[in-house]
């Protein structure tokens, strides 16, 4: 085939435009956007970010994804005040675009990064010339309608065909957590973090002034940007000391450092090949192109051999760098995907990259602090990323974007910079993390046991329950055990100095598994 523009294929991949909205309860001009109106201003800017004539862009789209919003991301669930019956061609007629392909993706904060990393493959053989992707929430705005009498419909029906991918849950959590009240991501989170300290030899103090310093940066990044849903600054003391604002949710986190679900936010890019933005007049100093890209899964949460990491992360991380050409000590930005603590020291302990505050970890302030706009919230990640490249031509930027429970994580490095589309080698790699052995596990579990993690959740009711993955002394079998209602001793146990590798017993019952101090 002919190659044009410097050397390039005329297919290949580039990003073109990118757009974000949002709003808060209480500013001025506050609107009620839901999810979709917020998702097709983004794409509206998306669009105008071009540069080039609105009206041409949107007839040029011949594919739209959209990223499932929360509310639709649980099977059974209504949207308590409505919603579209084909989200992403609700946001392509409000922005004059009629797409041959649409498709709503799976659950997972991976998402937008995965898109991406799909539709450019996608471009770059062929099969698609301009793919408009975006994804919104408008949780905060839903939660206080609920509340009133003034309720708005946000139900509308969309014709078209529609490639909904479902919802993507096997292997996240299975009726054996469910059981066992393993059922927040705060809590399956913990479990992770408290195995990381217990493997760094660390107190709880020690490790809560880490997460602190990690986070504490992330805040200052938040104040300063318009979108951020809680645009405040916050001391690393301020972040992780229990208060009547900041409380226990489950240890070793306190609400601070958790993603804010309360948000009203959407964000798109628009992705086209070289030859259709040349085509469009699309500026050249506006193309953002791809340079690595991994998509990988971990094994499922039980099934690992180590919870105090997650090594498929680090490998897709690895090897977007690697087709990159780049290390991770040259990006200029760094966007890693902040649900919780563990998602973002995971990585930097893979890449040794600080998690002092001394490297500046995201571009936007993180999901606690800017907001975890449900599965979206990478796309916003990735908007700033390509927005601050423009303003550093030549410079290298990373995405990190994570899904379910340290599950799934898809990664892209960005430049200004032209490169050939490379084909990633995730596929082999995901071959090799399928081939390491599971753990055996003990669904019913009796007898003498240690614990290898934990962690206790607080209910707002004051409620403590316990929650341990340990090992049986006989065979070293894992288990999932919870604590019994009232049980203090325990909850004694769990709640001070290291519980990790201390002896307990377990039995089993009918309601599933619990544990107690010898």
């Amino acid at each position: 085939m002919e190659t044009t523009f410097e050397g390039l294929d005329p297919r290949t991949p580039v990003i073109v435009g990118v757009g974000q909205s949002s709003e808060r309860i209480g500013d001025p001009g506050y609107q009620r956007r839901s999810a979709v109106e917020l998702a097709a201003a983004a794409a509206r800017e998306a669009i105008t970010d071009t540069g080039a004539d609105a009206a041409a862009i949107s007839a040029a789209i011949d594919t739209v994804a959209g990223v499932r919003q929360f509310e639709i991301s649980v099977p059974g669930v209504p949207a308590p005040l409505g919603r579209s019956t084909n989200y992403p061609r609700s946001v392509a007629v409000r922005v004059g675009a009629a797409p041959k392909r649409a498709i709503l993706e799976v659950v997972g904060g991976q998402g937008p990064q995965h898109l991406v990393n799909e539709l450019a493959a996608t471009i770059a053989g062929g099969g698609c010339r301009a793919a408009l992707i975006f994804g919104s929430e408008a949780i905060s705005t839903m939660r206080l309608l609920l509340e009133g009498a003034d309720r708005p419909d946000f139900s509308e029906t969309v014709e078209g065909d529609l490639e909904d991918r479902g919802h993507g849950l096997d292997g996240l959590v299975s009726q054996h957590q469910i059981a066992h009240g393993l059922t927040s991501a705060a809590s399956q989170y913990a479990l992770f973090d408290n195995a990381r300290r217990a493997r760094l030899g660390q107190t709880r103090q020690e490790y809560a002034a880490g997460m602190g310093a990690l986070f504490a940066p992330f805040t200052k990044v938040a104040a300063a940007n318009r979108h951020a849903a809680a645009p405040v600054e916050r001391t690393a003391e301020e972040l992780v000391t229990p208060s009547e604002r900041n409380r226990l949710i489950a240890e070793p986190y306190t609400r601070y450092v958790v993603a804010r679900e309360k948000v009203n936010q959407g964000a798109a890019v628009l992705l086209m090949s070289v030859a259709e933005a040349a085509r469009l007049g699309v500026p050249r100093d506006r193309w953002v192109f791809l340079h690595g890209h991994a998509d990988l899964r971990e094994r499922d949460l039980l099934d690992r051999a180590d919870l105090s990491t997650s090594p498929a992360s680090v490998m897709a991380a690895r090897h977007a760098l690697e087709l990159a050409e780049v290390a991770a000590g040259d990006l200029a930005t760094i966007d890693l995907y902040s649900c919780f603590p563990i998602a973002v020291s995971n990585i930097c302990d893979g890449l040794g990259l600080p998690a002092d505050g001394s490297r500046e970890l995201t571009v936007t302030g993180g999901l606690p602090f800017f907001g975890g706009a449900g599965n979206n919230y990478s796309m916003h990640a990735i908007a700033e990323t390509v927005q601050r490249l423009r303003a550093q031509p030549g410079a290298y930027g990373m995405v990190g974007a994570n899904g379910g429970s340290l599950s799934k994580y898809s990664v892209g490095v960005y430049s200004t910079r032209p490169a050939p589309w490379r084909a990633d080698d995730s596929a082999a790699l995901q071959a090799e993390i399928d081939s390491w052995p599971a753990v055996e596990q003990a669904i019913q579990a009796d007898g003498r046991a240690v614990i290898e993690t934990y962690t206790v959740k607080h209910g707002r009711n004051g409620k403590r329950t316990g929650i341990v993955i340990g090992r049986l002394e006989g065979d070293g079998r894992r288990f999932i055990a919870r604590t019994t209602d009232g049980d203090e001793r325990m909850l004694a146990l769990l709640g001070t100095g290291e519980p990790i590798g201390r002896p307990v017993y377990v039995r089993s019952s009918e309601f599933g598994n619990r544990v107690t101090a010898e």
